[in-house]
């Protein structure tokens, strides 16, 4: 029999999710996750992960707690080791507790990996320390739905209304009314601050200030539902002042990134940082070719070269893999000039000991001719490698110059297979503001996998493209592009994404 991991998956913030957590998560034979737990870690499980939800919201339950405590029993006795992803910690109302008893009684190991609390980091994130010297030294975390077969309540309203504790209700939306009465009627005063937060930490996060006596009336009126923390105390008063996260940017836009997975990671935890709900829609795979015979041939003849131009970061990457895997590294590069088409492919060069002797000031491949050009290019022997299918244009135009040019693939894009129906379904909710073009073919590919005509259907969708070349593929299929930065660079495209959303 292996462990089981009662794993606390954190408020929902990718950021917040502990090493150990992310550790286990991509290690583990089965996956059993939570509603409340953030499906983006879905992506860390190994292809052969056994993934089951066993979600409860609002009394919608996939399976009840008895089932769930026989799923993990079972899947634990199959000799596989088990992820129980909850969301939070497993043992703040989480019922990590009740399944660690049954394991114990099952005779199966476990471990427990705390995660960071929605109590604590959804307050946080909207302005609200749960303690502060000029307001209360203590906090109480409470359940605001107890379980509804016990005889006798387990609240002390007592000594909840009577204490200066700052108050933390789990769960307990629905019963806001019978919370607040329950306080007041017990020594709290009608004006003490109260705060809502819904969905804390993530890129939905909304919340409100109100009153004890107000409370309930202000929730409805706004339609706050859950899920939701209610934070009762004068720590609540901080919150316009303190509620850095509300003020992010982007917080609430849906950005659909279409940059093949192994680039996008960069541009998704930019993006996620001001905010943006990111949607991971990869229309590339960067892939290796069926044969490198080619490649190692042009590089045992890296002698007879001038000039050897990268056009990307993986031209860079899958160059250097190949070098090494003939037993070489970048010292065989001596006596070549390199130039790169912008900053990021510079920084893989830098990355491997070569600083490039050309970058354009424009990064498009006519800015990379007409520099080149200038630093006397004309009739020399030109390396390029670069993707196997790409725009002809720097080759042409520095064979039009007289150069010998070589035109090396030492990769291949090709279409991903990528579920099209999440963003189907979010673009139909209203849920996308932006969706960003990082290139030709990540155009090309996006309308492979969603008609153009589908998304016309959504005006209120906008488009952001990176540069003019892949704003023209863009052009080619009816829409207009709505963002596009002066510098074609991924820093830059994100920064008119921001002007955009001011």
């Amino acid at each position: 029999m292996a462990t089981v991991f009662l794993v606390g998956a954190g408020p929902g913030d990718p950021g917040l999710l502990t090493l150990r957590a992310k550790e286990i998560i991509e290690q583990c034979d089965v996956m059993i996750y939570d509603y409340l737990a953030n499906r983006d870690f879905l992506k860390w499980c190994k292809p052969e992960c056994e993934i089951l939800y066993v979600g409860k919201k609002g009394g919608d339950h996939t399976l009840p707690q008895d089932k769930i405590n026989e799923l993990i029993i079972e899947k634990a006795r199959s000799g596989r080791s088990i992820c129980r992803l909850k969301g939070g910690d497993p043992y703040v109302f989480g019922r990590g507790g009740e399944e660690a008893e049954e394991l114990v009684e099952a005779g199966i190991d476990f471990e427990v990996v705390p995660g960071i609390t929605a109590g604590v980091a959804a307050p946080a994130y909207a302005g609200i320390p749960v303690t502060h010297r000029d307001h209360t030294t203590s906090v109480c975390f409470i359940t605001g739905h107890e379980d509804p077969t016990k005889e006798k309540s387990g609240h002390n309203w007592e000594v909840y209304g009577k204490s200066t504790s700052t108050l933390v209700f789990y769960m307990g939306v629905k019963n806001l009314p019978m919370i607040a009465d329950n306080l007041m009627n017990n020594g709290r005063a009608g004006d003490t601050p109260v705060a809502l937060v819904r969905w804390g930490t993530r890129c939905t996060q909304e919340s409100m200030l109100s009153t004890l006596e107000n409370v309930a009336a202000d929730a409805a009126e706004r339609g706050f539902k859950a899920p939701s923390i209610i934070i009762v105390g004068g720590v609540c008063s901080l919150h316009d002042k303190l509620n850095w996260f509300e003020k992010k940017p982007l917080l609430g836009k849906g950005v659909v990134v279409t940059r093949a997975r192994e680039q996008a990671s960069g541009l998704v935890a930019t993006l996620r940082g001001h905010g943006a709900c990111v949607h991971e829609f990869p229309t590339i795979s960067v892939e290796h070719l069926d044969d490198y015979n080619e490649v190692e041939t042009a590089i045992l003849q890296l002698a007879r070269y001038q000039w050897l131009v990268f056009t990307s970061v993986n031209g860079v990457k899958f160059f250097w893999e190949q070098l090494a895997e003939i037993g070489l590294d970048s010292r065989i590069l001596g006596g070549l000039q390199v130039a790169a088409i912008g900053p990021a492919t510079a920084d893989a060069l830098r990355d491997r000991g070569i600083n490039p002797d050309f970058i354009p000031e424009k990064y498009v491949a006519e800015h990379v001719v007409e520099g080149l050009l200038k630093l006397g290019i004309q009739g020399q022997s030109v390396l390029i490698p670069r993707a196997l299918k790409a725009r002809e244009v720097l080759p042409d135009a520095l064979r039009e110059a007289g150069c010998d040019v070589h035109v090396l693939p030492v990769y291949e894009t090709r279409l991903a297979k990528s579920d099209v129906d999440e963003v189907r379904e979010a673009m139909n909710k209203g849920e996308i503001g932006y969706v960003t073009f990082t290139s030709s073919s990540t155009v090309h590919n996006f309308f492979k996998l969603l008609p153009a005509e589908e998304l016309k259907q959504h005006p209120e969708v906008k488009i952001a493209s990176i540069g003019p070349i892949t704003t023209k593929t863009v052009h080619e299929y009816g829409f207009t592009v709505d963002v596009e930065p002066e510098d074609y660079t991924i820093p830059g495209l994100v920064a008119e994404l921001l002007k955009a959303a001011k």
